[in-house]
């Protein structure tokens, strides 16, 4: 570069002489760092504090989050998995591990359970803190938020992106009662709201679907789908025909994209003879767009032996991923290809290992706030 081509009088490179660099231009400095790997331009920023303030200026965020550095990941949770959590890089097609930084924990914290992500920040449960923890890996960065009362039973918790960072929604009971709680990153506070009769309460393992300022979820049967609206707490029932002869449905949202997907069984009796993707047209009514094929169906029927309250779905980078608690593998939907593929089981995971297989979405972001 310009630096390298520079020689002093005395023949010793002078790439590193202040005197050079402190003339170069803010913009051209900039440019030159952009074109470093991000995970070694972090590690400079202790050197510096025009380094270090150059990260979040405007101009440098624009160039990285326009650029794609990261692979993105399904992350494995599982009760057997202590600490380190196995990951499938889904452009690679490669299996690597990732270990938690125990630096991210309070000292109380004996136990922890991974329960959502979202915009590349995980959220984990700390029982024996009594606490919540959510963090960015890639930016080493965490936040501790304290249970809103003692003694705190909660499901269904869903952690979602928002503008101004993000919030945290689950439901709660407390005598007799139902209600959802929210708690939102950019005052650091919780709200309560009234739950949603009857409980819908039939999938622990399944998250909200996030679209267009709602969480979706189905109900148990009679099917419908209903909404729980950030903003002001309120919740809505889609007003339009379920499809015929379902005997499970789950949500799942393309957040990007704008469109919210249905998975669901169709059968008798509680058993399911198919396996099929329907999206939420602009008229507001089911459009089936696809089917599994019927070997690949008698697979996954044969994995969750019916039992469809083990079955949970969700989005990652253009897939719908579609789960079972009692199954190592992922079946998922490529939406933009209509192809059905499996994702292999983990290699290093023994074979003993029956249920508790936990999937997410992990996608490295280096600007999501925790």
């Amino acid at each position: 570069m310009i630096a390298k081509s520079l020689k002093s009088k005395t023949g010793r490179s002078a790439e590193m002489d202040p005197g050079i660099w402190s003339k170069l231009p803010p913009e051209l400095l900039e440019h030159i760092l952009f074109f470093l790997p991000l995970k070694t331009f972090l590690n400079l920023r202790s050197t510096c504090k025009h380094f270090k303030s150059l990260v979040f200026s405007p101009s440098f965020i624009s160039k990285h989050s326009s650029a794609s550095h990261f692979s993105s990941f399904l992350l494995l949770s599982h009760p057997q998995c202590y600490g380190h959590f196995p990951l499938y890089d889904t452009i690679r097609g490669a299996w690597r591990n990732l270990a938690l930084p125990f630096s991210f924990l309070p000292p109380t914290a004996a136990q922890f359970n991974l329960l959502s992500s979202c915009n590349g920040l995980i959220c984990f449960s700390l029982p024996n803190s009594s606490s919540f923890l959510v963090c960015n890996l890639l930016a080493k960065s965490s936040r501790v938020i304290r249970f809103p009362f003692f003694p705190f039973a909660f499901e269904m918790l869903s952690l979602v992106s928002t503008v101004d960072g993000y919030k945290i929604f689950m439901l709660c009971s407390k005598f007799s009662s139902n209600y959802a709680l929210v708690y939102d990153s950019e005052d650091h506070s919780w709200t309560q709201y009234d739950g949603f009769q009857p409980l819908l309460v039939d999938n622990f393992h399944q998250e909200g679907a996030s679209f267009n300022g709602s969480l979706w979820f189905v109900t148990p049967e009679p099917y419908s789908a209903v909404s729980f609206d950030l903003g002001n707490g309120k919740w809505e029932t889609l007003n339009t025909e379920m499809p015929g002869e379902l005997t499970f449905a789950r949500l799942v949202s393309d957040t990007d994209g704008g469109k919210l997907y249905m998975v669901g069984g169709i059968g008798r009796n509680g058993i399911s003879r198919s396996l099929r993707v329907w999206e939420l047209g602009s008229g507001g009514m089911w459009v089936e767009v696809e089917r599994l094929p019927e070997l690949m169906c008698r697979k996954f029927m044969s994995v969750c032996y019916h039992n469809y309250e083990h079955v949970y779905c969700f989005w990652h980078q253009g897939m719908i991923c579609v789960c079972c608690h009692t199954w190592p593998e992922v079946l998922y939907y490529k939406v933009s290809r209509r192809t059905w593929h499996w994702i292999p089981k983990c290699p290093s995971l023994p074979d003993k290992w029956s249920c508790g297989f936990r999937w997410f979405s992990f996608v490295p972001e280096f600007y999501a706030s925790a």
